[in-house]
């Protein structure tokens, strides 16, 4: 996986990000859609362009990159991307408070849907060849702008609900920044195997499962005295669960 250095930091509508120096930012209008616009221009934005929506309820963003191994087994950047994701939430959030993930894509802060993410490649691109680019994209709901009260819709939350003492998109994307960088320096020293660790460290528990992740980003789950059952990380990927299809924001 590969981000190419870049120093350019401010967008012209007068965003400016502290991000490390291999990213280089692109920022819209708040009307924009961080995730359609990077998958549009990936190829010519060229890896660690970050695309960024000032957005005042969400944190949008997404990222392009450049794997280095065939799609069925690169699809298993989205895990990477989303040990950043709650690792750069985990650091904005108050002690103590619960992050975690229903597989494959979608954020939980003590047990409240904020988001997800979602995970693109180009259309043509075939299985056991590399794909020209990847697309990581995310968005996490930072306060609500519907009029009901806090707790009213209780599978749904927001980061200032959840006590978060800076809701804002700007530190959440700094922060991912950083921690992008740091999973994917460890896949690439230590392989996959360290990364599925945390990442299934973070998943909603069942009683009495036993989770991996196999070399197509499949999860297998395995129940005592059953056999393995696996769930499918591609079918996955195009349904989005988390993702409120009218809307383009998190599910309420």
């Amino acid at each position: 996986m590969s981000l190419e250095p870049s120093d350019r930091k401010e967008s012209p509508y007068g965003h400016i990000l502290d991000l490390p120096p291999p990213f280089r930012l692109v920022v819209l209008r708040e009307v924009g859609d961080a995730f359609a616009h990077a998958c549009a221009h990936a190829g010519a934005l060229g890896a660690g362009t970050l695309v960024f929506v000032g957005r005042f309820d969400l944190a949008e963003f997404a990222v392009v990159l450049e794997p280095e191994e065939p799609l069925q087994s690169a699809r298993r950047t989205l895990y990477a991307g989303m040990l950043a994701l709650t690792d750069a939430l985990a650091a904005l959030a108050p002690p103590e408070k619960p992050i975690s993930i229903a597989w494959p894509d979608a954020v939980l802060v003590d047990g409240g849907l904020v988001g997800g993410a979602r995970l693109a490649w180009p259309e043509q691109s075939k299985e056991r060849e590399v794909p020209d680019w990847l697309v990581f994209g995310a968005s996490i709901r930072t306060v609500s702008m519907s009029n009901a009260g806090p707790g009213v819709q209780a599978l749904a939350t927001t980061l200032a609900e959840e006590g978060f003492a800076d809701a804002g998109s700007e530190r959440l994307v700094e922060s991912f920044a950083r921690y992008l960088m740091v999973t994917i320096d460890r896949w690439q020293e230590g392989g996959f195997a360290l990364l599925e660790k945390d990442y299934l460290a973070k998943l909603r528990p069942e009683s009495g499962v036993q989770f991996h992740i196999d070399e197509r980003g499949n999860l297998g789950l395995r129940r005592s005295g059953q056999s393995v059952e696996r769930r499918l990380l591609l079918p996955a990927l195009q349904t989005t669960s988390w993702l409120d299809a009218k809307t383009g924001t998190p599910r309420q």
